[in-house]
């Protein structure tokens, strides 16, 4: 059986991926820069699982306001980053 993890600690590894996205290397304008497949894929990727981190944590009876407000934090945050990252 799984680990449940905590809203706290979801709303923790989401940033912490966000920010793995902002700091992916671009590759060399020879390969497309930003523009490359692989590199868009790996952001998407990143973001997408931040964002599945913590999308059903407002919808728990458990979720504070408080929670609520970070998690609605995060996923403007993930939008934020792709469009910054990617376009």
């Amino acid at each position: 059986m799984s680990r449940l993890i905590l809203a706290v600690e979801r709303v923790r590894r989401a940033r912490l991926l966000i920010q793995k996205a902002r700091d992916l290397p671009v590759p060399a304008s020879t390969e497309a820069g930003k523009y490359n497949f692989s590199y868009v894929a790996q952001v998407k990727a990143l973001l997408q699982e931040a964002r599945d981190l913590v999308k059903y944590i407002p919808k728990t009876p458990s979720a504070t306001a408080e929670i609520k407000e970070q998690v609605s934090l995060i996923l403007q945050e993930a939008d934020q980053a792709n469009q910054e990252i990617l376009h």
